[in-house]
């Protein structure tokens, strides 16, 4: 960060915090990083795996990150509400057991091999992490020094990244280790042997998300029973200025600080890059003049993507403790777009190979773009946390037109997309990052 958060730590609820030791509640946090980070990514795999049972086109194989990652817009904001009225513990609570819901509607839309049934079960599930990032991540933001939380949700959004490289593997086992029929071949089934084969086809996912569902239900249980500390986040130095000036604040939300604008638009565009290359990646990986790989093959390849976001989050969360994360974010994005357009204008392994890299270099700008957003909010904190969710919608439309793109002029061109969205987040972070109150506010 150029600027520095204000001195001023997170205060227990019930005021018998001082001296608090917050590692018990970080660490169990972390596990809910990991759990979203696994499910999210298992969308890559879902892509292609639906894409050829339905015989869909990348654009309508992009409404499975459309409906996932709308559910970032619409809930986020009541999300914002549920949090604030029953609070950070009882809203990951809820948040779970959403999303387990929404694992379970698997089952069904399996059975039935029915697309629509998996788009309304994606919605669900999504709804359920929108929750928990709501709660979880300014939670982590604020247990602890303010001028460590940037480095702090570094280090567990690492942890996410560590479900993200593992849920390319699991699902390249699970879900795409059967083998799959050419649109050619499907063509020379008759009805009945093509309604068994979706079916079959189907029923790999189901296995795979009951089992995430158990999980989800267990880890609810468990965050019902222990003990969290409940937390007031710190005051913004521009609300004491206007405490001390005798002033109300009444008349400043969220929406009246620029950065916290500018930040929005940087996780717009990030999560939109970022999904897009990883929705991407194995039909990517497949064509003749990339690498030729099959689904399964190419599955497990994309861990690689995935897990430089994990290396990169452990470096990044070290480097942060030292340098500025502004800067820092700036000098990332600039790299991953270079890599991008190498990859856009290459063939064979050296296209391969950067593609993958990106991840490496996308590791730290959701935390980093987050904590400098809502840095000197205050009592905003949480309004501002809820409009940077929403944010996430990008995962939704991004994909989505990259998905158009990929139509009309071939998946290789379509990369286009993410080299400006990279450009925006180089500018937020060496310019547009820096605390602001809109004029006239």
């Amino acid at each position: 960060m150029a600027m520095q958060s204000a001195p001023t730590e997170a205060k227990i609820a019930n005021g018998n915090g001082n001296g608090q030791n917050f590692t018990f509640a970080l660490t169990i946090l972390t596990s809910l990083f990991f759990l979203w980070g696994f499910i999210t990514c298992l969308n890559d795999i879902l892509i292609p795996h639906l894409k050829a049972l339905f015989s869909l086109t990348y654009t309508q194989a992009m409404l499975i990150q459309f409906c996932f990652f709308t559910a970032y817009f619409v809930v986020s904001l009541p999300a914002g509400i549920i949090i604030e009225k029953t609070g950070y513990k009882k809203g990951i609570v809820i948040g779970l057991i959403t999303a387990g819901l929404g694992c379970l509607t698997f089952y069904p839309a399996a059975a039935l091999a029915s697309y629509p049934v998996f788009l309304v079960g994606l919605f669900i599930l999504a709804s359920g992490i929108t929750l928990l990032q709501v709660a979880a991540n300014p939670y982590v933001t604020i247990l602890g020094k303010p001028e460590t939380a940037s480095s702090r949700l570094n280090l567990t959004q690492a942890f996410n990244s560590l479900g993200t490289t593992i849920a390319p593997i699991f699902g390249s086992y699970f879900i795409l280790s059967a083998a799959v029929k050419t649109t050619e071949e499907l063509k020379k089934l008759n009805g009945q042997e093509l309604t068994a084969y979706k079916l079959a086809q189907a029923a790999s996912v189901q296995v795979p998300y009951l089992g995430i569902t158990a999980a989800l239900f267990i880890i609810a249980a468990i965050f019902a029973i222990i003990k969290l500390p409940e937390i007031e986040a710190p005051s913004s130095e521009h609300g004491k200025k206007e405490e001390k000036k005798g002033k109300s604040s009444s008349n400043h939300n969220a929406w009246s600080y620029l950065h916290l604008i500018l930040g929005a638009v940087g996780i717009f565009v990030y999560v939109g890059a970022e999904v897009s290359i990883g929705s991407f990646l194995v039909n990517y990986l497949g064509q003749p003049y990339i690498a030729n790989l099959t689904p399964e093959i190419a599955g497990k390849m994309v861990a690689f993507y995935w897990g430089g976001a994990m290396v990169g989050r452990f470096i990044g969360s070290a480097i942060q403790m030292k340098v500025d994360p502004g800067k820092y974010l700036g000098i990332n994005a600039i790299i991953a777009a270079i890599l991008v357009l190498t990859s856009m204008l290459t063939f064979g392994k050296i296209a391969m190979w950067t593609i993958l890299a990106i991840g490496l270099f996308n590791s730290i700008m959701f935390p980093t773009i987050f904590s400098l957003s809502i840095k000197d909010l205050g009592k905003h904190t949480g309004q501002g946390s809820g409009i940077l969710c929403m944010a996430i919608v990008g995962g939704a439309l991004i994909p989505f037109v990259q998905g158009m793109l990929a139509d009309k002029i071939g998946i290789h061109h379509a990369f286009i997309l993410p080299i400006f969205c990279y450009l925006f987040i180089a500018y937020f972070g060496f310019a547009g990052h820096k605390p602001k109150l809109l004029k006239g506010e």
